[in-house]
């Protein structure tokens, strides 16, 4: 469903078989000791949080501005919360750390501002990792590259990242989704990778899971008015093949897995990470989610009810997971639900 791809055959090809039982080539995904995840971008920002043991949160002394309308001359300036995501992982081991940026946001500038804002260096970045090809996950590679310092940092997709997308929804204008330029990210100094398979980064303690096997009854993807193009023309895109997610092995927890959209379906991707590296436990799933609209509240009873039977210690939904899963995931889950807010690090550490 890419524009240089061979048509439909080709993505039918590609599409996840259902599959049950251990992974015939199961992937060593390594321990570590410890993982933070920095919510650098998410849909929401609320100063009042609190911060906890495992939870910080950027409050109201964040960003700090000139404003001579105030007696002490500056103001606080809070996080930017846009419909976007984007995180900065830090995994550590063995007394090394090691930082990538998952998602950039939706655009060129929250990602780099929230940054400065909390007094972060996004130069020490060693790779970009992009969900799936929605501009509202790439539109802050804009901001990363024009601070500069990206000259052959590595950035992994999926191929069908560069899918040209459109909503066309009956009754209203087609809207033709921003799509990724190859010639331009690579011009900006961008080392594009694209896999479908599995890839370990980090020295083998961060595993991107590629194309993700649908293996639920009930996560079917996009409504009919999410299209892609072929090539010789515009056809329903319900699986978002380019969907792939970030995980991590926190020793003696399990599981930290990290979605942008979650179009693969939260169950699916969670399913299909602890049958890929043979970890039996769900630790924390933070991120987009995607149960947010019509076409998907149907699906907020049955993904509610299997991520209680995964009892994971940390849940904490963002993005474009929508108020009433948020409401029915705290009602379900209230010990690990914990709400997303941009500038928030959860830290996840070893037993």
């Amino acid at each position: 469903m890419c524009e240089t791809s061979g048509g439909t055959g080709e993505a039918r090809a590609s599409m996840p078989r259902p599959v049950r039982g251990a992974a015939v080539d199961p992937i060593a995904l390594e321990p570590v000791d410890e993982v933070e995840i920095l919510t650098l971008v998410d849909n929401v920002y609320d100063a009042l949080l609190v911060s906890d043991e495992r939870t910080r949160r950027a409050g109201f002394g964040a960003g700090m501005v000139t404003a001579p309308q105030f007696e002490e001359g500056r103001t606080p300036t809070g996080m930017i919360a846009e419909h976007g995501f984007s995180a900065l992982v830090t995994v550590r081991r063995g007394g090394r750390s090691t930082r990538l940026l998952f998602d950039t946001g939706l655009s060129p500038d929250a990602m780099v501002t929230n940054a400065a804002r909390l007094g972060v260096d996004l130069g020490d970045v060693q790779a970009v990792v992009l969900s799936h090809g929605h501009f509202d996950h790439a539109g802050g590679l804009a901001g990363l590259a024009g601070r500069g310092g990206v000259r052959s940092l590595p950035m992994v997709l999926h191929p069908l990242a560069w899918t040209k997308r459109r909503l066309a929804v009956p009754g209203e204008p087609v809207e033709e989704l921003p799509t990724l330029s190859r010639k331009a990210l690579g011009g900006e100094g961008f080392e594009v990778i694209e896999r479908r398979e599995p890839s370990l980064l980090l020295d083998g303690g961060v595993l991107i899971t590629g194309e993700v096997d649908r293996t639920t009854e009930f996560e079917h993807g996009m409504p009919p008015a999410h299209q892609a193009w072929t090539g010789s023309g515009w056809e329903h895109d319900p699986l978002v093949l380019d969907d792939q997610a970030l995980v991590v092995h926190v020793r003696g927890r399990g599981l930290v897995v990290l979605t942008g959209c979650g179009h693969a379906g939260a169950v699916n991707i969670v399913r299909h990470a602890l049958r890929l590296t043979g970890v039996d436990r769900l630790h924390a799933l933070v991120g987009g989610l995607h149960l947010s609209g019509p076409a998907f509240e149907p699906v907020i009873p049955p993904t509610v009810a299997a991520l209680t039977e995964l009892a994971p210690g940390l849940v904490v939904p963002g993005h474009c997971t929508g108020w009433r899963a948020q409401h029915a995931l705290a009602a379900a889950l209230p010990d690990a639900w914990v709400q997303g807010s941009s500038g928030t690090t959860y830290r996840l550490a070893a037993a």
